[in-house]
């Protein structure tokens, strides 16, 4: 399965397929190896925790805002966005960083001429 950001031209997709760019920070994929239906179903959970976040702001509730902002951290965990990584090759994971500063520097200024020359 290709990751969702392949998709989206405004925010690349790394070769590898790990990352995509925003802002010129480097946020990890999905794992691709997650079933559809399965990610589909967590991408749901995550959004749901996402709109409970929203509600306990706006009421002020703390330990709300505790449990949804838990259960935010737990579907991305799920999806592979956060914890361990999903690839086996030993290779670092640069989550957050700034593409700037990691492999993927000469990949990005590459991909930055090829989507201004459009």
């Amino acid at each position: 399965m290709q990751p969702l950001a392949a998709i989206d031209s405004v925010h690349p997709t790394t070769p590898d397929g790990r990352y995509f760019v925003v802002k010129g920070q480097l946020w990890r994929c999905s794992n691709p190896s997650l079933s559809e239906e399965v990610r589909q179903r967590l991408v749901n959970e995550l959004m749901a925790a996402r709109r409970e976040v929203k509600a306990a702001k706006a009421s002020a509730d703390s330990d709300a805002l505790k449990a949804a902002r838990a259960g935010v951290h737990q579907a991305k965990v799920a999806l592979g966005e956060r914890g361990d990584v999903w690839w086996t090759d030993g290779a670092r994971d640069f989550n957050r960083c700034k593409v700037e500063n990691t492999p993927y520097a000469q990949w990005y200024v590459g991909s930055e001429a090829q989507r201004s020359a459009k």
